[in-house]
């Protein structure tokens, strides 16, 4: 907690312009957040003042979130929600993340956006956005919950 350069407070965007504006030197965030702002005139500092940086490249890799999409039992246009998944999971939906919202893309095969392959530029076992990704279980990292919850009250972290 002593660590902390202020107490932990906004979005992804927010923690970018904390780091610009010197209130802290380290932050998480979703990468794709980094194109948007390089994209936006307002927010292009920001986004210059910092490097997109893979943790654990020669260990595990690097954690990913994902966006995922089911279809329920009790869904009333159960072939259409499919048809949507099937679009979204499809190779135009995925070129579109990538390039457009500079998001990862869940399909092989499908090309980084120019932004996206600059992230981790120098950083060692990342080449053109590529890096080593976590393939742990998600049940096993969640098995640590309780652990970490206890350690955050412990050192009063979000005060």
């Amino acid at each position: 907690k002593n660590n902390r350069g202020r107490k932990p407070s906004g979005n992804d965007r927010g923690q970018v312009k904390a780091i610009y504006q010197g209130q802290c030197d380290i932050a998480l965030g979703n990468t794709y957040y980094m194109g948007k702002m390089l994209e936006r005139e307002d927010q292009r500092a920001w986004a210059a003042s910092v490097g997109i940086y893979f943790p654990n490249q020669g260990d595990r890799g690097t954690h990913m979130n994902i966006s995922g999409g089911a279809v329920t039992k009790a869904a009333k246009n159960k072939a259409e929600a499919v048809k949507m998944l099937e679009f979204l999971s499809g190779k135009l939906a995925q070129y579109m993340y990538a390039q457009v919202n500079h998001e990862y893309p869940v399909k092989s095969g499908i090309q980084y956006s120019g932004i996206v392959q600059g992230f981790g530029g120098g950083q060692d076992g990342v080449k053109k956005g590529v890096f080593k990704q976590d393939q742990r279980n998600l049940a096993e990292i969640g098995s640590h919950r309780k652990k970490a919850i206890k350690i955050l009250d412990e050192v009063d972290f979000d005060n």
